[in-house]
């Protein structure tokens, strides 16, 4: 059994919990995350490929390696693309051995290993005649993030697969650039963050201290100029005296991703004590109800305190899926459920509304509000989002549980079949559930065992209870999980009940796009009114009570879903004649609707038109 981890922090020495091999953990058919994984290898990963293939982004690493004649097509990062998708066909190989997929991927690889250069640089657009250009304009041409997507690929497929083919090619890339930057060397800072994690990882799976210590370089010179000293690249400040979370969002998280793995294996507080004041910042100030982030057309990027609109909301994919990088790197270090509670958060409504339900279509950006006329694309020019929602959705299995020496950690609910190892003992869970449509979930355990079972409690829940065996219990609430502790045997059983209430949600006064509005969620999930499901009305029109009861409703629509209904009250325009009246003549022309609210994550699949989040409240 492959040990694939997305973030192996078994020798990590500053850190709570451990992660599980996306092999360790079987989705049940017909569970919620299942069928998604199953897309992606049915649908999703042969697609994109044709895609890249039709677009020139395999002929990019065909006319490096001088196979045929042609010029670099594409933006100067579109190597990237190709790193993510083999990132992401290796994690779903992990646990699902997919011949022709495989084969493909052995393919791809054999393109990249010719492309690479001899002293082992490995970027197609400055192959050739830009071969003098490279590493000259580090704040802008992305080589050491394409690097960072490279190492990443390699490692998920060495670990899936036992191969190391193209882990070699990434190692040659890595010794290059050593060779490159680095005390009393050239000094550099990546525009683009992304190669810190990267590097972090190479050394867990090589064992080569060389990378650690450059990724920390890289951190260590941010701030002071060296690619011009502004918020955007988040070079104004030193990464240890950051205090709030600034510049181009998905950057600015993937700097923090690589801070949090380099935390991990050297215990430096003042990385620490930086990850915590932006995460704070983030929360409180500058995230989105979805878990979204950025608010900014211009820049991609944060805006200032409270600068959330909807309409014009960025919310890019790629940010979402960021953050819930850095949150699961929060998790391993801390064991705090307020990390796996954003993951949770950002999963269901800031990744997932960024694919299609058929798989085929994409989101880059996400608003929160919208007349009909977003809708999702077949691919992008700069296409970074695809691939990245496959390679966040085919290793989701390996997110849903941690293990510490005190136990087993459930993080995320899914049904599946769990074979762990704990405590010196080998366990196998069988997680029973309909979440996130219900809150009912059953666990069996299979094994003899002497250790703690920690379920979180999501944040949204208010009420729940714990049995174990068919006997209700107390666990202890340890940072946010229900800590179980006992000798398990062979059939013990235990059930977690999580009251799914729908309930409205109200802003921070200051987040003006918002006042006087509410957002409905259910458990885990952010809801919206669409057109689709309440006609005869404008959604954006619709105004609902703050004391009215929400009905919740299992809906054969949108491959299956709860969806929710209430009453509310629609102003008809037309029977307005002038722009201005009084409160008492306006009411006279609001008449009372049914309205349906559908989860956020499955807006824009059916008719264009109008859709809202966040909805007049009176």
């Amino acid at each position: 059994m492959s040990r694939t981890f997305v973030v192996d922090t078994t020798k990590s020495k500053h850190v709570r919990l451990h992660p599980v091999s996306i092999s360790s953990v079987k989705l049940t058919e017909g569970d919620f995350w299942a069928g998604k994984v199953q897309l992606m290898e049915k649908v999703t990963l042969p697609l994109q490929y044709q895609i890249m293939e039709e677009t020139g982004r395999m002929d990019n690493f065909r006319i490096a390696a001088s196979k045929i004649s042609g010029e670099f097509s594409g933006f100067f990062f579109n190597d990237t693309d190709i790193y993510k998708w083999i990132e992401a066909v290796s994690y779903l190989l992990a646990g699902n051995r997919n011949e022709k997929l495989e084969r493909l991927v052995d393919e791809v690889i054999e393109e990249i290993k010719l492309a690479q250069d001899e002293d082992g640089y490995l970027d197609t657009y400055f192959t050739l005649s830009r071969k003098p250009d490279r590493w000259t304009n580090l704040k802008d041409m992305h080589e050491l993030y394409c690097a960072g997507h490279l190492f990443q690929a390699a490692i998920a497929h060495h670990r899936a697969t036992g191969k190391s083919s193209l882990l070699d090619v990434a190692i040659r890339f890595a010794e290059h650039i050593a060779s490159v930057f680095g005390p009393r060397k050239r000094k550099g800072v990546p525009g683009h963050p992304e190669v810190e994690m990267a590097l972090v990882e190479l050394y867990r799976e090589t064992g080569e201290r060389k990378y650690l210590d450059l990724a920390r370089f890289f951190i260590d010179e941010r701030g002071k100029g060296l690619i011009g000293g502004n918020t955007y690249h988040i070079d104004h400040k030193p990464f240890r005296e950051l205090d709030e979370i600034v510049g181009h969002a998905v950057r600015s998280l993937y700097l923090n991703c690589g801070a949090a793995d380099l935390y991990m294996e050297i215990g430096d507080k003042g990385l620490w004590n930086a990850l915590e004041r932006l995460w704070i910042d983030l929360v409180t100030r500058k995230m989105y109800v979805t878990g979204g982030a950025g608010a900014r057309h211009e820049g991609e990027a944060f805006g200032e305190a409270y600068e959330l609109p909807n309409e014009k909301a960025y919310a890019e994919t790629c940010a979402a899926i960021a953050s819930f990088m850095w949150n699961y790197r929060m998790l391993l270090v801390s064991g705090e459920s307020r990390f796996s509670d954003l993951m949770e958060l950002v999963l269901y409504n800031g990744i997932l509304p960024g694919i299609s339900l058929d798989g085929k279509e994409y989101f880059y950006v996400n608003p929160l509000a919208d007349r009909g006329g977003h809708r999702r694309q077949r691919w992008f020019a700069c296409a970074c989002c695809p691939p990245n929602v496959a390679r966040t959705l085919t290793a989701l299995p390996g997110y849903l549980y941690a293990l510490s020496p005190e136990g087993i950690w459930v993080n995320l609910y899914a049904s599946n079949v769990a074979e762990l190892e704990v405590a010196g003992s080998r366990v196998k869970i069988e997680e029973k559930t309909r979440y996130p449509w219900e809150g009912l979930v059953e666990f069996k355990v299979s094994g003899n065992v002497s250790c703690s079972l920690y379920l979180r409690k999501p944040e949204w829940c208010r009420e729940f209870s714990v049995s174990v065996n068919g006997k209700v219990v107390e666990p202890v609430l340890e940072n946010g999980y229900l800590k179980i502790s006992k000798n398990w045997h062979d059939g013990d059983t235990v059930s977690l009940n999580l009251a799914m209430d729908s309930e409205l949600l109200e802003s921070h006064p200051r987040v003006q796009d918002n006042v006087g509005r509410v957002a409905i969620r259910r458990g885990p999930i952010i809801y919206c009114v669409e057109a689709e499901d309440n006609p005869g009305m404008d959604v954006w029109d619709l105004e609902i009570s703050r004391d009215r009861d929400l009905k919740a409703e299992h809906r054969d629509i949108l491959g299956g879903v709860v969806a929710i209904r209430g009453k509310g009250y629609v102003a008809d325009p037309n029977a307005w004649e002038r722009l201005y009246l009084t409160i008492k003549e306006a009411n006279n022309f609001r008449k009372e609707v049914e309205f349906t609210a559908i989860p956020y994550y499955a807006w824009a699949n059916r008719t264009p038109g109008p859709m809202e989040v966040w909805i007049k409240a009176r």
